[in-house]
């Protein structure tokens, strides 16, 4: 191509392969969601010792978790308008450095209020984290492996909380849970100056401003500068009804209750599992490793079950692994003070559903053509993040209702069951009409074209 010639951003990338200068991007990035893997999770951590500490009901907690989660919802919507506007770099160092400074006063709440309004404040950095940082990962990765590097990056969010987990496990009988805060805050404001020095702001942001020189700068490091001009052309989103129109409006609709389902099983079952762990016996150590290990089975589910969709399917093996965690998280309901079947439980639980939850994002990219992929993302996690919000405050509920492990358990399997369904049902009433509709439109394009050489 002439290099006189303006192109889309798509084609820049697409036109080399992953040098380091995105290695180190991406690597940043997944640094970036592996703390924030380990701050979301820290409170259900230490949230029994905690409990005792202050002499407090375990179900107090269902608003201190919720409020975290609302927080997060928040920041994603907010910050991520802020990014467009004000560029993705600020506001992803903003994020990191509100949920590192509000977790080093944590360990100052006196009170279940206090610890609230932290948790929320928090999340408002936590949530703004996340989404930039995938956001930059997806735009200076190639396309041909944009959904593999995306997910392996996506992996850091639950490795964090895996690190987190072991490491407090071994620390919280030495240094009480105050020091799961301080970790939580210091390690983040050290890694700042890595995203000052080394991640680059988003290109289309540069583009939609025009600053040029910028753009330049950056395709330079990544060795595409010398092959294109620098006058990019950015693809306006789709605005947000389309998400509605004809074609996608049921697959929306499936989308987002998947999500909702998921969401709030996840976090009713990694705010509650050490709280009830404690309950039933096991010790301080024993019920955080339990939340690590199911952090580490999404790790491992979202990997073969993203190998094992490619072979079968997306909603068939996605649903598959819903449908058949309902039973693995009922079980744990029923380990009693058995060490060994706790972790065995937890770790199927995580591998199906949480890993089921991290390819169900794949779903959900693969659904929307790309005007509406950013929007239809975005918009379906927002949408699960309601559920996230329900999920920790009716564990409390339930709790203070003096529900007992196993029906407790039970609920949480009858909502892994719930989004079985809807993707079930996206596959066979979505997908497959999509297929459909696509074969009748390639036929008729046939038709058209022997019609054309015949006349």
């Amino acid at each position: 191509m002439d290099s006189s010639e303006a192109v889309d951003l798509e084609t820049v990338v697409d036109s080399g392969r992953l040098g380091p200068s995105q290695y180190l991007i991406i690597s940043i990035c997944a640094l970036v969601a592996m703390i924030d893997g380990f701050d979301t999770q820290c409170v259900a951590f230490v949230a029994p010792e905690i409990a005792s500490s202050w002499h407090v009901e375990p179900s107090q907690f269902g608003p201190v978790f919720g409020a975290g989660l609302l927080g997060g919802m928040m920041g994603a919507m907010a910050l991520g308008l802020a990014g467009d506007r004000f560029g993705r770099k600020p506001v992803l160092m903003f994020s990191v450095a509100l949920f590192a400074i509000c977790s080093l006063l944590t360990p100052f709440a006196t009170s279940i209020s206090n610890l609230a309004a932290l948790r929320f404040v928090t999340g408002l950095g936590l949530g703004g984290a996340l989404p930039t940082a995938i956001s930059l990962t997806s735009e200076y990765t190639p396309t041909r492996l944009r959904a593999t590097v995306v997910a392996l990056m996506f992996c850091g969010f639950p490795l964090g909380a895996v690190i987190g987990g072991f490491a407090m496990a071994k620390l919280l009988p030495m240094l009480g849970w105050t020091s799961a805060f301080y970790a939580g805050g210091v390690i983040p404001l050290l890694f700042l100056p890595l995203v000052a020095i080394w991640v680059p702001e988003s290109i289309r942001f540069l583009a939609l401003k025009g600053d040029s020189l910028a753009i330049t700068s950056i395709l330079d490091r990544m060795k595409l500068g010398k092959k294109w001009d620098v006058k990019l052309t950015v693809e306006t989103p789709a605005p947000l009804f389309s998400l509605f129109a004809r074609g996608t409006a049921l697959g929306t609709i499936l989308l987002w209750i998947t999500f909702f389902f998921s969401l709030m099983l996840s976090y009713f079952l990694l705010n509650w599992i050490p709280m009830l762990a404690r309950q039933e016996g096991h010790s301080v150590e024993e019920a955080v490793v339990a939340v690590a290990v199911i952090n580490l089975g999404a790790i491992i589910g979202c990997l073969t079950l993203g190998q094992l969709a490619e072979r079968y399917g997306q909603a068939t093996v996605i649903g598959a692994g819903y449908g058949l965690g309902a039973f693995a998280i009922v079980a744990i309901g029923y380990v009693g003070t058995s060490s060994a079947l706790l972790l065995i439980f937890s770790v199927l639980a995580g591998i199906l559903t949480i890993g089921a939850q991290m390819c169900t994002v794949a779903l959900c990219a693969g659904f929307y053509d790309t005007r509406l992929r950013a929007t239809g993302v975005g918009w379906t996690m927002g949408m699960g993040r309601i559920g996230a919000i329900l999920g920790p405050v009716l564990g409390g509920v339930l709790i203070g209702a003096g529900f007992t492990a196993p029906t407790f358990f039970f609920i949480a399997g009858l909502t892994s069951l719930g989004a079985a369904a809807t993707v079930f049902a996206m596959g066979w009433l979505v997908l497959r009409g999509r297929l459909s509709s696509t074969q009748k439109s390639d036929l008729r394009g046939q038709i058209d074209a022997l019609e054309g050489l015949s006349g």
